[in-house]
Order: C-alpha cells, then structure tokens, then sequence
C-alpha cells in the first residue's frame, strides 16, 4: 500500500515537531514537508506531490481558511484536514465550505488524527464530535423529510445517499447499503450536488447536519 503523503501547518513549531515525530511513525504516512501559514501549505504543494495536508486554523498571514480555498482551487484532489483547538463556528462553516474534508480538535487522540488522515485521504469526511454538535445548532432542526424532499427537489434515495454521505461512507459502501452499483451511487452524487448547488461530498456533509439528517 502505497504510503499518504502529508504536510504539517501549523504556526508552532513545538506542534508541527510533534506532530511530525508521532505520525511519522505510522507505516502508511509519510510527512515530506512542514510549514507554518497557508501561504507555506500552497507552496508545498506546488513543490511537493501531497496527498494531504494537515492545518491549523488561526495562523498569522494566511489562516486555515484562506489556505484551504488556494490549495483546493489549485490543486482539487489534494485533501485538507483542519486540526486545531479551535470550535468557532463561523471558522468550521468557512472551511467547510472551501472544501476541507474534515475539522479535528488538537485534544484528539494520536489514533483519531491518524484514523482521520486515512479517512479523509480516502475521500471521506471527518468531524470531531464536538464540531459536529457546533454544526447542529447553526440553524433550526428540520425533521420534515417530505418537506426537505420537495424544497430541494430530492427523491428519497437521494435523501438516504446524503445521510449515508454524513456517515462518512463512501460510494462503494453506500452502494452496497442500497444494493446499487458504485457507479449508479456515483452518478447520483452528482445530482444531487446540481440540485443542492454545491460543489462537493464536504457540502452535502453541511448540509445534512443543518437539516438534522443524521443520527
């Protein structure tokens, strides 16, 4: 298996160090680079083959969230992991939105970090449980399926794929739960990001907890 790639950002050196010391010794990760703003993150990028980049939020000259949005418009497959110590919501909603595949918390476990590295380089989601609470309450719980159906345009197997996407399963796993080809599961997910004019899995993740339509 072929090792993942990461890149460290974070703007203390101690943390970055650390980081390096603990994930490095994981078999299936590679830390090949190190920085300490989200201008430092780009330019690794541009420099490096990385798979995914680990970030802090609040970092001075270029945080967490502009970061996110000049690595993704640059380089769209490459993955970001926010870790920080940070639970603002309106730092979580922005990174979200700039495509971040996750929002972990500093007090997570080394094995949470690197679970959540191996999931987000795999294309799934990760959010930290006390993130995923702050999410729930951005807005007012909607329990109406009928009604989230008929305002979005949604049948409801595309309903089921979006709560299946926020449990982080991927398109093979969700295909296999609804006994459809990954393709079919595929194809699905795209019209589903048309209909609720968003741009990737990340959103639609957003997008469940804001309409509580997950578990």
């Amino acid at each position: 298996m072929d090792k993942i790639r990461i890149a460290i950002i974070d703007d203390e050196k101690l943390i970055r160090e650390g980081l390096k010391i603990i994930l490095s010794s994981y078999s299936d990760i590679d830390v090949i680079a190190m920085g300490e703003s989200g201008y430092d993150a780009l330019e690794l990028c541009t420099l490096n083959e990385i798979d995914l980049v680990l970030m802090d939020i609040r970092m001075p000259m270029c945080d967490g969230v502009l970061g996110t949005q000049l690595i993704k418009d640059k380089f769209p497959n490459t993955k970001v992991l926010i870790l920080t110590t940070f639970k603002d919501i309106e730092y979580i909603q922005e990174a979200l939105k700039k495509g971040a595949s996750g929002y972990l918390l500093k007090d997570s476990s080394y094995d949470l970090i690197y679970e959540g590295i191996k999931a987000a380089a795999m294309g799934n989601i990760v959010i930290h449980p006390d993130v995923a609470t702050n999410i729930l309450n951005l807005t007012p719980m909607e329990t109406d399926l009928n009604e989230i159906c008929e305002r979005y345009d949604l049948n409801h197997k595309e309903l089921d794929i979006i709560k299946y996407i926020a449990d982080g399963l991927s398109n093979k796993e969700i295909g296999e739960k609804l006994f459809l080809s990954e393709g079919t599961i595929k194809n699905n997910v795209s019209t589903i990001l048309s209909k609720l004019e968003l741009r990737d899995r990340t959103q639609i993740v957003v997008f469940a907890f804001k309409n509580n339509l997950t578990k």
